[in-house]
C-alpha cells in the first residue's frame, strides 16, 4: 500500500537530531543523506555549523556517510568535498538505483544502512523500497521551486491522515 511505502521509520527535526548512540546500538554503520533541504537549504551553498558538527561526530565515530541526491554533480561535489564524504548524484529517487550505488560505495549490507531525507515521495519511498530504515527530517527551507509547495501540501495532508507529525 502506498501509505506504508511512504511512512518513515522515524521522524526528527534535523539531521543534527539523529541519535548516533541509538544507531550504533542498532548495528547501523552507514547513513545515506539527501542533499537539498536535508543537509542544506536548496538555495544555499553552505551547511550549517550544527549539521557540519553532526557529520564530523558521525564520521569520527566510524559511521560511513554518503550523500544520495537527484541533483547534478556540480553542486554536490563541492559540498561533499567540504564534508569529506562521497556522493551519488542523479540518483533517480524514488527508484533504488542511486541508493544501491551508495550502499555498494560504502561496502555495507542493507541492514546496516539508513536513509535520511526531507521528502516522503522521494527519500522515504526510495529508502523503504530499498529495504532500509528511513528517517524523515523537517525541510530546512520551505521557499523552494514553485511546484514543491503542492508536494509539501500533499505530504502534510498525508502525515495528518497517517497520524504523523514532524517535531517542531
Amino acid at each position: 500500500m502506498l501509505l506504508n511505502a511512504i511512512t518513515p521509520g522515524d521522524m526528527v527535526r534535523s539531521v543534527a537530531d539523529i541519535d548516533l548512540d541509538d544507531l550504533e546500538q542498532r548495528g547501523i554503520r552507514g547513513i545515506l543523506l539527501d542533499f537539498d533541504n536535508t543537509l542544506l537549504a536548496w538555495s544555499e551553498n553552505t551547511v550549517s555549523p550544527q549539521v557540519m558538527g553532526w557529520v564530523r561526530r558521525a564520521t569520527k565515530r566510524g559511521f560511513r556517510l554518503c550523500i544520495v541526491s537527484n541533483a547534478p554533480d556540480e553542486r554536490l561535489a563541492a559540498q561533499a568535498k567540504r564534508l569529506h564524504i562521497p556522493f551519488v548524484s542523479k540518483a533517480l529517487k524514488p527508484t533504488g538505483k542511486g541508493i544501491n550505488r551508495a550502499i555498494e560505495l560504502l561496502g555495507l549490507r542493507r541492514d546496516e544502512v539508513i536513509m535520511v531525507g526531507d521528502q516522503m515521495f522521494t527519500d522515504v519511498l526510495a529508502g523503504n523500497r530499498s529495504g532500509l530504515f528511513t528517517v524523515l527530517v523537517n525541510p530546512i527551507y520551505l521557499r523552494e521551486q514553485w511546484w514543491m509547495k503542492y508536494v509539501r501540501g500533499l505530504e502534510r495532508r498525508l502525515q495528518k491522515r497517517m497520524g504523523l507529525s514532524l517535531p517542531a
